[in-house]
């Protein structure tokens, strides 16, 4: 990952509909790199596709929530099941495993407060894995819409980062 990808990145993420030829002007690169480069990033992982943003509140999702649930038993068979169930509802948008008290974190839109609450009543209560499940309120939400490679503070992608990485390891054994 160079400047060029991460300026590639940037504006892709800020607006996906651009075509190659405009990318390629904005970055300051021939159209042929750009889709060389914008292919490369495809093909590694990077970029895992295109959407289209939506307004929940338009599409008569007006509430939105956080919903936390702790299961039990807890195993991998069990989370993978509940993770799989929860994706097939439409009053899903995400859906988190995560560590501490709890282990999921979803996030619902639904039209209202009676809507919420027969969902967590009828979806939540309804499996027998919850043990207990507790929902916030979203009021309102910001989204970063452009994320940009973080620095680690190591050379990386070249032999001299690498061998670099591998004295400061050494020196660092040595001395404990």
């Amino acid at each position: 990952m160079d400047d060029t990808d991460s300026a590639i990145l940037t504006h892709l993420q800020r607006d996906a509909r651009l075509t190659n030829r405009e990318l390629a002007r904005r970055v300051g690169i021939a159209p042929s790199t750009c889709l060389e480069r914008v292919r490369a990033l495809r093909a590694r992982g990077v970029i895992t596709g295109y959407h289209a943003a939506v307004q929940p509140r338009l599409l008569g999702r007006s509430l939105q929530a956080l919903v936390f649930a702790r299961l039990r038993p807890l195993s991998r068979e069990v989370i993978h099941d509940f993770e799989s169930y929860l994706t097939r509802l439409p009053e899903v948008v995400s859906v988190f495993v995560v560590s501490g008290d709890d282990d999921f974190l979803v996030h619902v839109a639904v039209p209202d407060i009676e809507h919420l609450h027969a969902f967590l009543m009828d979806r939540f209560s309804a499996r027998r894995e919850v043990v207990s499940f507790r929902s916030s309120v979203i009021y309102r939400q910001t989204e970063t819409r452009v994320l940009t490679p973080m620095e680690t503070g190591m050379e990386t992608g070249t032999e001299t980062g690498r061998a670099g990485r591998a004295d400061r390891f050494d020196r660092a054994g040595d001395a404990g």
